[in-house]
């Protein structure tokens, strides 16, 4: 490679050496946080939305799901080749183009008119999302060298994430008081501003060395395709019966498109994915502890909000108040998470997290008809506080370590599939453990929380005894 090429990047290591962070530095990095920011507050906004949209638009309960499960489909479905297309036409190009479309996704979901535009502009916004999130982390990973700064620099993204969740649940319940549209219309500008500063701050990508560029298309397509319908069967199962005709001919339709995929790779000369990067078994298990961190940590949700809102009564504002000590929390100990990274290491990290998160969950198990507050659900969102900005700076550490620039993007991909998989995964599980109860009333439906709160717990506490029996063993 030509040297010219690398002068950039050099540039900027450079200047996260021990002379500190200069001001242009700072700016771009929280431009590019901003993104996750605006990921994380557009979640949390957009569930305490949907009763109203139901009751405007007149949207059917069958199709009320995919208000929510549209935008997963369409993050899960394109992540690894929004990783790969930021490693392959730029990190830069990429993550400006999937702010605009973001953009202008959620600008279509606030003028609708009608459900089913509401649902495709929540598939499109996922699918923007798909794309900004690799590149943006690719941009983060790239920028500062592996260490103190890259450690410093995952933990200001990851507070990035948690404040804009705290947010949004706060101001989801304002703005939804007022019309759920401006729950859509919020994103517009601040997506717009990160547009704006990208495109001043972020470098350019240094281009090929011989400016030559081969795609993938065969590959993409195959990847794609099995991405998106094993998401979807995922989300549908529980509806259909996870031992269903249907369900079982959609996941051995995903097979086949991963054994087709498989062979693509194998047989292209520049491939999308190469197959030796999945014997990469930090960034398989970073992927794996992602999957376990939101697919249990989004169940929980699942279920608070059902417990607080349909049980106890609470308003959608009351509610989000109630979550909002955990978000509070994970702010507060984000941006210190890079010097216990340096410390103890990222895996240490991610079992002390999950820790937390399996004695979050057993606390959570002790609901009931009239619990208190201050005593069940306090003590669990606090411990869910501290055990979110440890094992999510920790995986997002692991995943990125030791891979070389070219596919940092790919491995963000392969992480943030993990992460969304997993959702889908465990909450549709969640779902079904919930749905077999033997009677009706408030009593039977805190016993089908409780089935699904064991399930979450149990997924948790599996989770902990790897991430401790991997910790070990790399000490050794």
């Amino acid at each position: 490679m030509d040297s010219r090429e690398t002068t950039p990047d050099v540039q900027e290591q450079e200047a996260t050496g021990s002379s500190g962070w200069n001001g242009r530095l700072w700016a771009m990095l929280i431009v590019v946080c901003s993104a996750m920011f605006l990921d994380a507050l557009d979640n949390a906004m957009i569930g305490i939305a949907v009763p109203p949209i139901q009751d405007e638009l007149g949207m059917p309960t069958s199709s009320l799901q995919w208000v929510v499960s549209a935008y997963v489909l369409g993050f899960g479905g394109f992540l690894l080749l929004g990783g790969r297309m930021a490693d392959l036409i730029g990190r830069r190009r990429v993550f400006l183009v999937a702010v605009a479309v973001f953009a202008v996704a959620s600008a279509v979901g606030g003028l609708a008119q009608d459900g089913v535009v509401v649902i495709i502009a929540r598939f499109v916004m996922g699918v923007g999302a798909a794309f900004t999130a690799p590149a943006g982390l690719a941009i983060v990973v790239t920028t500062f060298p592996e260490g103190p700064a890259r450690n410093r620099a995952v933990s200001i993204y990851t507070a990035c994430g948690a404040a804009g969740f705290s947010l949004g649940l706060v101001a989801g319940g304002l703005l939804t008081q007022a019309d759920w549209r401006w729950v859509f219309f919020l994103p517009v500008p601040i997506a717009l501003a990160v547009l704006v500063g990208a495109s001043i701050l972020v470098p350019r990508d240094p281009g090929s060395g011989n400016g030559e560029r081969s795609y993938d298309i065969p590959g993409a397509l195959t990847v794609t395709a099995a991405m998106l319908l094993l998401v979807y069967t995922i989300v549908e199962a529980p509806e259909y019966g996870w031992g269903s005709a249907r369900t079982l001919g959609q996941f051995a339709v995903v097979a086949v498109l991963l054994a087709a995929f498989a062979l693509i790779e194998s047989r292209t000369a520049q491939p999308l994915l190469r197959l030796g990067f999945l014997r990469n078994r930090a960034l398989v298990g970073a992927a794996l502890v992602a999957a376990a961190m939101l697919g249990t940590y989004m169940s929980f949700q699942f279920i608070g909000a059902l417990y607080l809102q349909s049980t106890r009564g609470w308003s959608p504002l009351e509610m989000a108040l109630g979550f909002l000590p955990a978000g509070v929390l994970i702010g507060l100990i984000a941006p210190r998470a890079g010097v216990l990274i340096g410390k103890f290491g990222p895996r240490w990290m991610m079992f002390a997290g999950f820790a937390a998160y399996t004695a979050a969950y057993l606390l959570f198990l002790r609901i009931g008809e009239s619990s208190s507050y201050a005593t069940v659900m306090l003590p669990t969102l606090l411990l869910i506080g501290v055990a979110f900005p440890l094992s999510f700076t920790g995986a997002y550490v692991q995943a990125t370590s030791g891979v070389a620039d070219s596919e940092q993007g790919l491995a963000a991909g392969i992480l943030q599939t993990g992460y969304q998989v997993g959702a889908a995964l465990v909450l549709a599980v969640v779902t079904a453990t919930m749905a077999i109860k033997p009677s009706s009333g408030t009593a039977a439906t805190i016993s089908s929380y409780h089935n699904g709160m064991w399930v979450v717990t149990g997924c948790a506490a599996v989770t902990m005894l790897a991430t401790l029996f991997v910790a070990l063993r790399s000490r050794h």
